[in-house]
């Protein structure tokens, strides 16, 4: 079997798992998104979106947390991992974002990299969901995932990035990517997967592995 024949086994029986699998991070629009991504590095939806029911009543737009100013901002978002250094990027992106870029969202990668806090798997989630970009957004749970199921060998969640975009097909990526989360999430944990129930392993070579 080819990786091009593995990945569509995975795709078909990924989206039978979760047909409607989206980002579960609320947000009303393109900022929010954005900020809510930022917020989420080392800390779960959960977590963002629970801080964001008052934080996103307060800034809608770049000129909102601006106004606010860096304390008050960690007033909000106090509930999460690095609220300190998450508060201060909020702010700092904000004012990049009005100034540069009339608060709206750049749909370029190497922009969006520019901005504090925004690395390149925060950037492709924002540009795929925004945009419809063809991107694979990888963190480390996704590169366990593919390494798991010998979609690639790799060592770094930026190299299983560039490889596994090689095989996907361009209009499947971010459904793809929305399904492996929620793969990972409930399915294939780092610790104590749900192996015995997986309709996937046959393919696995974790399972493999270690059954």
């Amino acid at each position: 079997m080819n990786i091009k024949e593995k990945i569509n086994i995975i795709k078909e029986t990924l989206y039978k798992m979760y047909p409607d699998s989206k980002t579960e991070l609320n947000y009303k629009n393109s900022y929010q998104l954005l900020i809510a991504v930022l917020m989420s590095a080392q800390t779960t939806d959960k977590q963002v979106n629970k801080a964001n029911e008052q934080f996103f009543k307060v800034v809608k737009k770049p000129e909102d947390a601006i106004n606010l100013w860096i304390d008050k901002i960690k007033e909000y978002i106090k509930t999460i991992w690095f609220f300190n250094v998450k508060a201060k990027h909020i702010y700092e992106t904000s004012k990049i974002l009005k100034e540069k870029y009339n608060s709206g969202i750049p749909q370029n990668l190497e922009e969006l990299t520019k901005l504090p806090w925004v690395w390149i798997k925060t950037a492709k989630v924002v540009s795929a969901i925004l945009y419809d970009a063809p991107y694979l957004p990888v963190d480390t749970h996704v590169h366990r995932v593919l390494n798991r199921l010998w979609i690639v060998n790799t060592k770094t969640p930026l190299e299983t990035d560039k490889k596994a975009e090689k095989n996907l097909d361009k209009d499947t990526t971010i459904k793809l990517h929305h399904s492996l989360i929620f793969f990972w999430r409930y399915h294939c944990t780092a610790r104590k997967p749900k192996c015995n129930t997986c309709p996937l392993k046959n393919i696995c070579k974790y399972y493999k592995k270690n059954n």
